[in-house]
């Protein structure tokens, strides 16, 4: 048996909303669990968390890997949200840093800490691909479980990759975007058969006059029908609403199936080696800390 230090926090929430649960394992070096361990591990949290993200320390970086029940997670934005919030915020030197590297499948990526002044961590996205879509509206409706009309027309579905490849579907109206309600069966499989990680379905009608858009992210190709709260879903958004010349500003977006209660991902525009690059941030909330015992 292998003690393992344990963490369960909710990311993009201060505690009010819901936000979107991971587990986080810190290991003390990258050799502590093997990939069979990790997926174990996840799928023992199934239904608890949605995807339980590993992380260790080489140097002055921090290497992170990510696991849902069901595989491996090429980028988890939520979750990385959740752990290196957790680690600077309660590490005295790192809270001197403004920027913070951390290795992930794609690469490496900068974490900018804005924790004094906006109690926040921001992840930068991984460079964007634009992928070949020949979907059309008609098929996601269908899938979706909605009228063609609700799509919205002046908008083009597309699929974008910010670290997840995301099938971007925009919606006529807040009541629209609420009542989509998919088979989670046919979902995934529709996911699986045309290589799509999630689906991202937004409008620009919102409930709060604090956020440009609503959005909701469905993931069933993860073992779950819908993600609450995503980091990487909404940067492939921004970097949609950038190649569409569609950005105004930096903008906060409310995600969730609840009009009422949603949760707060905050996006930014950022250049890098003269490229746009799409910056998301939040919070965390720790609901649960200890030792997980693992039976390997």
């Amino acid at each position: 048996m292998k003690t393992l230090k344990f963490k369960k926090i909710d990311a993009f929430t201060k505690g009010i909303s819901s936000g979107n649960p991971a587990g986080y394992i810190y290991m003390n070096h990258n050799k502590e669990l093997d990939e069979v361990d990790m997926q174990k591990i996840a799928t023992e949290l199934k239904g608890f968390v949605n995807e339980v993200g590993y992380v260790n320390k080489t140097d002055e970086q921090f290497n992170l890997r990510f696991f849902s029940s069901e595989c491996e997670v090429t980028f988890c934005g939520h979750a990385t949200i959740a752990i290196m919030y957790d680690l600077i915020k309660n590490n005295q030197e790192l809270l001197t840093k403004n920027e913070v590297l951390i290795n992930v499948s794609t690469g490496t990526l900068s974490v900018f800490n804005h924790i004094k002044e906006d109690d926040a961590v921001y992840i930068m996205a991984p460079e964007p691909k634009f992928l070949t879509c020949t979907l059309q509206s008609n098929n996601v409706a269908d899938i979706l479980g909605i009228h063609l009309s609700d799509i919205n027309k002046e908008m083009p579905i597309k699929l974008v990759d910010g670290g997840l490849r995301t099938l971007i579907v925009p919606i006529v109206s807040l009541e629209n975007c609420l009542k989509i309600n998919p088979n989670q069966e046919n979902l995934k499989m529709f996911c699986l058969d045309n290589e799509i990680d999630i689906i991202h379905v937004s409008t620009k009608e919102t409930n709060t006059t604090s956020s440009k858009y609503r959005t909701r992210v469905f993931a069933p190709k993860y073992g779950y029908l819908e993600d609450p709260a995503t980091g990487s879903g909404n940067a492939s958004f921004g970097y949609y609403l950038i190649n569409e010349n569609l950005w105004n500003d930096n903008f906060t977006v409310e995600q969730g199936s609840d009009k009422n209660n949603p949760n707060f991902i905050k996006l930014k525009r950022y250049k890098k080696d003269g490229m746009d690059r799409i910056i998301f941030g939040g919070c965390g909330t720790t609901r649960i800390e200890g030792d997980y015992c693992f039976h390997g």
